[in-house]
C-alpha cells in the first residue's frame, strides 16, 4: 500500500514529525539523514534505539529536537537486543537510491512502531510511504510495523568563506549568513546550517577576532551550480576585502586528514601554499574573487572543521574546558 502525506494525516490523524531529509554521497557510499520532530526527548530516544539497532545507521546525533543520522548505502540487518518483545525498538534497514530519489526502510516495535509507521511517514520532505503488508499499516501496542519511506535525492555542500571585513566594518559571518539565506531562495536548495570557525588568533592578518564560516547546505543535483553560483555572487557584491577566499566541498564527510589540517589552522599560522598542498586531493575547490589568495587558509580550515559544533567556535586551549557540554 502506497501512501501521500496527507493521506497518512487522514488514516492516523496529525503527528509530529517536522522534516525529513536525504543526502546521498553514492562516492563514499553514505548517506546523512535528517529528522525534526516536534519535541526532544522523542528525537533522543529514537537516536539511542535506532544507534542500539545497528543496521544503516552508522552514528548519530541530537541537536535541539533535530537528528542528524550518518548511513551505509545498502540493506543492512537490525536487531533490536537480545529478546526484540523485551526491548522494542525502533531501527534502520536499509538506504536505496533509486534515480533521482532515496528509499529508506524502517521497522519498529511497539510505540516504536507507530512512531515509523504513522508519524515519520507524514513528516514534510516525505514524497510517499509503502507500508508491505496490511498488518504493518496497524499501529500500536505490542506490533511491530515495517515501512518504507521514498524521498527526494540531495546533496550536501559546503561553502567556507574568509576575509570579508576590514578595520571599518563587516563581519564574515554576517555575510556568510545573508548569503545562505539568498541561496536557500533556490528551487531544490535548503539551508542546514551557519557554523563560525575560530581560526589562531595571533594572525597578523586578521581583522579583529579571526574566524571563518562554513554554511552548509542540502541541495537537489540540478541545483547544485545555481547554489554554488549565489553564494559567490553575494560574497562578491558585499565583500570589503581584497583578500577573500571561497571553498566548496561537496560530499558528506570530511577526512581525518583534512580535519586533522583545520586543527594545525587553529594552533598556528599557516602559509596559503600549505593549505593549497593539503587541499589537493580533497575535493575541495577554491573560488577566488581576487589575485591575493590569502583568504583560501580561512575558507579552507572552515570546511575542515564544520562538523566540530562547539569546538569549531572555540580557541585551541578552549576545547578542554569542562564547562561546555559536548
Amino acid at each position: 500500500m502506497k501512501l501521500n502525506p496527507t493521506q497518512v494525516k487522514e488514516k492516523y490523524g496529525p503527528m509530529f514529525s517536522q522534516r525529513f531529509l536525504t543526502m546521498v554521497d553514492s562516492s563514499r557510499n553514505v548517506a546523512e539523514i535528517i529528522e525534526t520532530c516536534a519535541v526532544k526527548g522523542t528525537i533522543e530516544w529514537d537516536a539511542v534505539n535506532r544507534c542500539r539497532a545497528g543496521g544503516a545507521i552508522q552514528w548519530c546525533e541530537v541537536e535541539g529536537t533535530t537528528m542528524v543520522m550518518r548511513a551505509r548505502l545498502g540493506e543492512s540487518p537490525i536487531k533490536f537486543g537480545p529478546t526484540d518483545v523485551e526491548y522494542g525498538g525502533q531501527g534502520l534497514e536499509a538506504v536505496l537510491v533509486d534515480g533521482d530519489k532515496v528509499i529508506t526502510k524502517w521497522a519498529g516495535c511497539g510505540g516504536a512502531g507507530l512512531g515509523v509507521a504513522a508519524c515519520l511517514t507524514q513528516a514534510p520532505g516525505v514524497l510517499h510511504a509503502i507500508y508491505p503488508t496490511e498488518e504493518d499499516m496497524k499501529v500500536g501496542g505490542a506490533r511491530a510495523n515495517r515501512v518504507e519511506l521514498v524521498t527526494p535525492l540531495y546533496e550536501k555542500v559546503t561553502i567556507g568563506i574568509d576575509d570579508t571585513d576590514n578595520k571599518e566594518g563587516g563581519a564574515t559571518w554576517v555575510l556568510a549568513l545573508k548569503a545562505s539565506k539568498m541561496a536557500a531562495a533556490i528551487d531544490g536548495v535548503q539551508s542546514l546550517n551557519l557554523r563560525l570557525i575560530q581560526l589562531f588568533p595571533k594572525s597578523p592578518h586578521k581583522t579583529t577576532n579571526c574566524v571563518s564560516s562554513a554554511i552548509t547546505f542540502a541541495a537537489r543535483p540540478d541545483a547544485v551550480d545555481s547554489l554554488i553560483k549565489s553564494v559567490v555572487a553575494t560574497v562578491k557584491r558585499e565583500t570589503r576585502s581584497s583578500k577573500t577566499g571561497i571553498a566548496v566541498y561537496r560530499g558528506i564527510g570530511i577526512s581525518p586528514a583534512l580535519n586533522a589540517f583545520g586543527w594545525e589552522v587553529k594552533k598556528h599560522l599557516v602559509t596559503v601554499e600549505t593549505v593549497e598542498e593539503n587541499a589537493k586531493g580533497t575535493g575541495i575547490e577554491f573560488i577566488d574573487l581576487f589575485p591575493n589568495r590569502e583568504g583560501r587558509i580561512g575558507a579552507l580550515a572552515a570546511v575542515a572543521l564544520s562538523e566540530e559544533r562547539t569546538d569549531a567556535a572555540a580557541l585551541y586551549n578552549d576545547c578542554a574546558l569542562p564547562l561546555i557540554r559536548r
